[in-house]
């Protein structure tokens, strides 16, 4: 039987359990916030363990859920196409091709598969050991979890690039890294964490988002050194980098935005709580030509938490033009031709009962010309439920077909310019479990379709 104890003795360990809770909880948040020095004092020693604590129930979590697998309790709904195995429909009557960024979910990781979209066959695979990648990296600093959060088990090979020379272009937010026909590593560019999209400009380097680390804005106003990265403020940055990844060029986007005059949002904020993700950079897409509204060399970004695209020009360092009212928590912004660029409008909010998509994703066409905004394909995208929260891209091809990618829920879908369905794709596995995307590229244009060729005639493996 338990002793009965006196009441003053309960009250003061409810009181000292208070107090200690409250202490934790500053501790806490002074390491998220980065104020853990005044003068000579400092509890960096205190609160970087309580800041690790804190998380122990998040760490927990992910790793009981793999989020590379969809776990249909976990998301509380069963998509009707849940069912389906690999691709169904017509296949495509013109030469293309898929490079299918998918997780395996009976490999129980991420591989890159090069598809024939005439018959669906499966022409090339990738495969890399991303461990024996990460133990070639010091982990220190933003790469600290690297071997924890991008390892085997849970990478994905990002918005795969097929380059000229054969090789294989993804990141992961992790290294920029480049692979060979038999999955082995050609370089790995480890200056910053690199995340989201790939792409190439007119004289082959390559761009892509990166988080700049130390941030470059002023330590009073982002913090410094917070132990876990998570807690950093992600100061997104476009990268320039050469064909074999050295850094040509980098700009912090919110160093754009003090400097254009746009600092209000990232720090003007509803309850004064502060952003560590104020920017979200999910897309850049460089500009090959001149025409009436752009130059060649300027960039469309698509940042995702202002849900907000816009037309920078690094050599003036301007903000030349940027779009908001539309779209929200958008994804991947394509140039169409001279005066027109289409947006992957994720259309998701945050209401009372959390995150989720308004309805249906949308794609949707600025036209220059005319300041005027239209959706693509809108009833077709509704009638065939396409609503990925986050993720997800969209490519309208010059013969009005329509490719779409449902990341989150593992699905492809391929419009005819007249909106029918012609085929869609599902991530399934023999265990029945259906794994994520990451961002697949379809390959169609002739330099797209002679680099396959080039590749497939050329390569040392058949993997």
């Amino acid at each position: 039987m338990f002793k009965k104890i006196e009441i003053w003795i309960l009250y003061l360990t409810i009181l000292l359990g208070i107090i200690l809770a409250f202490g934790f909880g500053v501790l806490v948040r002074q390491e998220i916030e980065g104020v853990t020095k005044q003068g000579s004092i400092d509890i960096s020693f205190l609160s970087k363990p309580a800041a690790n604590i804190a998380r122990l129930p998040e760490r927990f979590v992910k790793t009981l859920f793999n989020p590379s697998i969809i776990n249909n309790a976990f998301f509380g709904e069963n998509r009707y196409f849940f069912n389906q195995v690999s691709f169904d429909g017509t296949p495509n009557s013109d030469e293309s091709y898929l490079l299918l960024s998918r997780y395996d979910a009976d490999l129980e990781e991420g591989v890159v598969e090069l598809v024939d979209l005439t018959n669906f066959k499966v022409l090339h695979s990738w495969n890399p050991d991303i461990d024996s990648f990460n133990n070639l990296v010091e982990q220190v600093d933003e790469f600290e979890h690297l071997k924890r959060d991008t390892n085997n088990k849970r990478s994905f090979l990002v918005h795969p690039k097929l380059t000229m020379d054969g090789g294989l272009l993804f990141q992961d937010s992790s290294p920029l890294r480049k692979i060979d026909s038999c999955s082995e590593l050609v370089f790995q560019n480890t200056d910053d964490i690199f995340h989201h999209s790939i792409e190439t400009d007119i004289d082959g380097n390559i761009w892509s988002p990166s988080h700049m680390y130390p941030q470059t804005l002023p330590t009073k106003k982002v913090g410094r050194g917070l132990g876990d990265f998570d807690f950093n403020y992600y100061d997104d940055a476009i990268v320039k980098l050469s064909s074999d990844g050295e850094v040509l060029y980098q700009k912090s986007v919110s160093q754009i935005f003090l400097e254009n005059g746009l600092e209000y949002l990232l720090f003007a904020v509803v309850g004064n709580k502060f952003e560590v993700d104020p920017i979200h950079l999910n897309d850049i897409q460089p500009v090959l030509t001149d025409g009436p509204y752009w130059k060649r060399g300027d960039i469309f970004l698509s940042l995702r938490n202002q849900s907000m695209v816009i037309l920078y020009r690094p050599s003036t360092n301007k903000i030349i033009w940027k779009g908001v009212g539309h779209i929200a928590g958008q994804h991947d912004v394509d140039i169409l031709d001279d005066y027109r660029i289409s947006i992957f409008n994720n259309n998701a909010m945050t209401f009372f009962d959390g995150d989720e998509v308004d309805g249906n994703n949308e794609v949707v066409i600025y036209d220059f010309k005319t300041d005027s905004y239209s959706k693509y394909f809108d009833e077709s995208l509704k009638q065939n439920d396409v609503r990925t929260i986050t993720n997800g891209r969209s490519e309208i091809l010059p013969n009005g077909n329509l490719f779409i990618e449902e990341s989150i829920y593992g699905r492809i879908l391929y419009f005819n310019k007249d909106g029918s369905l012609r085929w869609t794709y599902v991530n399934s596995s023999k265990k029945g479990k259906i794994g994520r995307l990451a961002w697949s590229r379809i390959l169609y244009n002739l330099e797209e379709i002679q680099t396959v060729n080039n590749f497939l005639n050329n390569r040392k493996c058949n993997g």
